[in-house]
């Protein structure tokens, strides 16, 4: 049988072909997990996928999906219904950025995509897993938050910050609301890692003195365990 802090443990993980999303995955496998990793890139997902199957753990349940689509988030319950039955652990991690400029400049494309991958598709998440999540003896539910402009308003922010600030606010009456539950809800802010979407906003910055994703990974560990009483709480790197 496999051990692990996770051991037989069904995990969700969006965000997972690279970055944050794909050290979580690596870990939760190695712990035992069995985890289904959601991404918009094929290969990435496959190759976090050999990663996961060259250290000797179970291959991974891929789903490439554009979490911008929410009819395909609506049918993933579904999905995971049919064939696991319940869900043990979703990690929303999945984020997008979308450059910065001023509040008045922004083009209603981009301020609309942030607001759907960002907000809108975690609450979806949610509402198409909360059924699977209950069926867990211990269900565990983590966001991804933070950011630039997040902790404090920051020039040209405004629709990452936003969108990132009602996924806070989401999360946490989520948590109220299941208090009494055994269900348990919480957040990571992972600080200044070297990701893509860093990259993405600050190209000129030296990577290699960012943080690491492993290195904040088990963060995600903690806060996905069966024996987390954590609720409501934002764990910071």
């Amino acid at each position: 049988m496999t051990k692990g802090m996770l051991a037989g443990r069904i995990a969700l993980i969006t965000g997972a072909s690279r970055g944050i999303g794909a050290a979580v995955a690596k870990l939760f496998a190695a712990e035992g997990a069995q985890v289904v990793l959601i991404g918009r890139s094929v290969g990435g997902l496959e190759e976090v996928d050999d990663a996961i199957r060259a250290a000797g753990h179970p291959g991974a349940t891929l789903l490439p999906l554009d979490l911008a689509d929410g009819d395909k988030i609506d049918q993933l319950g579904y999905a995971l219904a049919e064939r696991f039955g319940r869900l043990d652990v979703l990690v929303m991690n999945a984020g997008a950025l979308g450059g910065f400029s001023p509040v008045g400049h922004q083009k209603p494309k981009i301020f609309e995509k942030l607001v759907a991958v960002n907000f809108m598709a975690p609450w979806r998440l949610i509402r198409a897993c909360d059924p699977l999540l209950r069926a867990s003896d211990a269900g565990r539910v983590i966001a991804t938050v933070g950011g630039p402009g997040t902790a404090t308003p920051e020039h040209f922010t405004g629709p990452y910050a936003a969108s990132k600030a009602a996924l806070l606010s989401l999360m946490q009456t989520y948590a109220l609301e299941n208090a009494k539950t055994k269900l348990r809800v919480n957040c990571v802010d992972p600080g200044t890692v070297a990701t893509r979407l860093r990259a993405e906003g600050f190209p000129g910055e030296d990577a290699a003195a960012l943080a690491t994703p492993e290195s904040v990974a088990p963060l995600y560990l903690d806060l996905a365990r069966a024996d987390c009483h954590r609720n409501g709480e934002i764990l910071r790197a």
